[in-house]
């Protein structure tokens, strides 16, 4: 095995695993803030075009992954049907949507540990969560996995939990309190929020190279979480939602700042603290946290290095690890970002220019999509997506237009969004594409 290959371990119940696990954080937090823009309406609405956006996305790029199943995901299929030129701008979306969703995960670890230490600071937590979290996906992908599949079955478990608790006091009556507090333009304002919901989902692609037999088990594991993650998301809202209106789990009692655990909020509407299903919430609620975090470092680790390899970074990041095969570089490199991030302590900034990350990131992948089909009519395809061209153009188009409305309602963020693609790509072109060029 060379020096710079992955390790094939993964089967589908670990894609499963790791699909579910990457996204399970935004069922427990963030979501939620989403509500004080759009209300229950606005953000329904807005979830409602972000699952179809997600489930012709998902299906889309399944099709890519298991033709093309290298540990790059995006900007391998942009730089083979695109170009070098778009597929560096796929790797750079891609390489910000992973690097900067988990710091905003991080410091909601944070916080909720601090609750239960308050005398230990909660960027204490949030730093140390990290260097654990990556020295797990050092020592191996198959035992990061296995600790991700695990703590994702608890944290299902536990929404099942929390919405067998609250559905008996749901009413359809508190749906419709203030449910539109700005009017249908709320909707889109709620769109990062909607996003949350499914954030990073497309990471298994960047485990295909890890995985056996990837043009079956990526598709098993690929389709089953999407499906998982779109019957949570229902239940979720709805059994949150549904027991007191969308203000009882925005706002905690007293206060005008928005809170950041929405399902404690509905369980208190049901059950008094003290109860044991309260404290279980909170217990297990932790660990959904936990799950998302590692997940994504999981996948960002094969993004990053996937950029190294195919030259696109300095060539040390792209290093695997002689031991456990695993890119060790650019987990450390991630996480040194990442805590870099989290010491700006704006989590809400942090969460939207990940968002701007993942839509540009999905609008390329169908650009992508489309120009293989053409440019590679015979490349071996052993999953179609159903119902051709109808599923791409739909990503493709919803994706345009809630990049547009993400535009319009946070400008500043977008422009430090495309500075950073900017500047990155002047570094490329300038030091690592003209070195590349004279060496040939």
């Amino acid at each position: 095995m060379s020096n710079n290959q992955l390790q094939r371990t993964l089967g589908p119940l670990m894609l499963w695993g790791l699909g579910v696990g990457y996204v399970i954080s935004g069922m427990y937090f963030g979501w939620n803030l989403g509500l004080a823009e759009g209300g229950t309406y606005g953000l329904a609405l807005a979830t409602f075009f972000i699952i179809i956006m997600y489930v012709t996305f998902t299906f889309s790029y399944t099709e890519m992954a298991c033709a093309i199943p290298k540990a790059g995901g995006a900007f391998d299929y942009a730089n083979r049907g695109l170009g070098k030129r778009l597929g560096f701008f796929a790797g750079m979306a891609q390489n910000i949507e992973f690097i900067f969703a988990p710091p905003a995960i991080s410091a909601a670890i944070g916080a909720y540990l601090h609750l239960l230490y308050p005398s230990v600071p909660p960027l204490a937590f949030a730093v140390g969560a990290y260097f654990i979290f990556t020295f797990i996906n050092i020592l191996g992908v198959k035992l990061a996995a296995s600790f991700e599949l695990v703590v994702t079955i608890l944290a299902v478990i536990e929404l099942i939990i929390f919405a067998g608790a609250t559905l008996p006091s749901f009413e359809w009556e508190n749906l419709n309190i203030n449910p539109l507090p700005n009017g249908w333009s709320g909707a889109f304002a709620a769109i990062p929020f909607a996003i949350w919901f499914f954030l990073a989902i497309e990471g298994v692609a960047n485990v295909a190279e890890e995985a056996i037999n990837p043009q079956r088990n990526v598709l098993i594991g690929f389709g089953s979480a999407i499906g998982t993650l779109v019957f949570l998301c229902i239940l979720t809202f709805l059994a949150a939602v549904g027991v007191g209106g969308w203000e009882t789990i925005v706002y905690p009692s007293g206060s005008e700042q928005p809170s950041d655990s929405p399902l404690p909020l509905a369980l208190a509407e049901v059950v008094h603290e003290g109860h044991f299903l309260y404290k279980l919430l909170i217990g297990i609620g932790l660990l959904g946290l936990i799950a998302s975090f590692h997940g994504i470092i999981l996948a960002a680790g094969r993004a990053t290095y996937e950029f190294g390899r195919v030259g696109y970074a300095p060539s040390p990041i792209s290093a695997i690890h002689k031991k456990f095969k695993t890119p060790s570089n650019a987990l450390i490199l991630n996480m040194a970002i990442g805590i870099l991030a989290l010491f700006t302590g704006k989590t809400g900034e942090i969460i939207t220019i990940a968002c701007f990350g993942a839509l540009n990131l999905y609008i390329i992948s169908m650009i992508s999509f489309f120009a293989l089909r053409k440019k590679e009519p015979d490349l071996d395809r052993p999953f179609r997506v159903p119902w051709y061209p109808f599923f791409p153009a739909a990503a493709l188009i919803i994706s345009i237009i809630a990049l547009i409305a993400m535009t319009v309602y946070n400008i500043k963020l977008a422009i430090i969004f495309y500075g950073i693609i900017g500047i990155s790509y002047l570094g490329y072109h300038f030091f690592l594409n003209q070195k590349q060029m004279q060496q040939q």
